[in-house]
């Protein structure tokens, strides 16, 4: 026989969430241990100044049981949190704001073309990691929190898109703008990105 916990913790995030709507409260815990570390890392990466990341985190846990019911089974349940989260981050950063941030995304006016090559992503993903935490909070939020999802959490575009509520090609729009963002930042000897 196996053993119950063995199983959970094999299960995948969907199906948990499956049983947490049909009233299985205690399996939402499974879920919180499976989410906060990233939940936490991706906050202290985003919010560098503000210092109660924990807090935050658990409201965002707090949201997601509250819109259990609301999530469809049937997509993938990391993006959903991550999106809880980002939403909850963003209204921290526009608490802490000296200037309001900006509505207007200039980034999703030019279509570009998504491209996402994995072999690429692996290379980008390891040098980066070397240079990010430089000089990240030197970035604008929406170039900070697009570093940290994709070479941090390594995310994809489309994970990212749904997160933020972008079109994909908006994606690799920011990631090349806060690459160049980064570069302005970094030592002339750093490695090339």
């Amino acid at each position: 026989p196996t053993c119950p916990a063995l199983m959970l913790n094999s299960s995948p995030d969907e199906m948990l969430c499956a049983q947490v709507q049909k009233g299985d409260k205690e399996v939402f815990g499974e879920l919180v241990d499976r989410y906060q570390k990233k939940l936490t890392r991706y906050g202290r990466k985003f919010l560098f100044s503000i210092e109660n990341i924990e807090d935050l985190v658990q409201e965002v846990f707090i949201k997601a049981y509250q819109n259990m019911q609301s999530f469809d089974t049937k997509q993938k349940f990391s993006p959903w949190i991550y999106r809880i989260a980002h939403n909850t981050f963003i209204n921290e950063l526009k608490k802490h704001a000296r200037t309001p941030l900006s509505l207007f995304d200039f980034d999703t006016l030019i279509p570009h073309l998504a491209y996402d090559d994995p072999a690429t992503k692996e290379r980008e993903q390891k040098e980066m990691r070397l240079l990010i935490d430089q000089s990240l909070q030197k970035l604008a939020p929406k170039y900070r929190e697009i570093i940290v999802l994709y070479f941090l959490e390594e995310l994809n575009y489309k994970e990212i898109a749904d997160i933020l509520h972008i079109p994909t090609g908006t994606v690799g729009i920011r990631l090349t703008r806060a690459k160049k963002q980064l570069k302005k930042y970094l030592p002339a000897d750093a490695l090339s990105l």
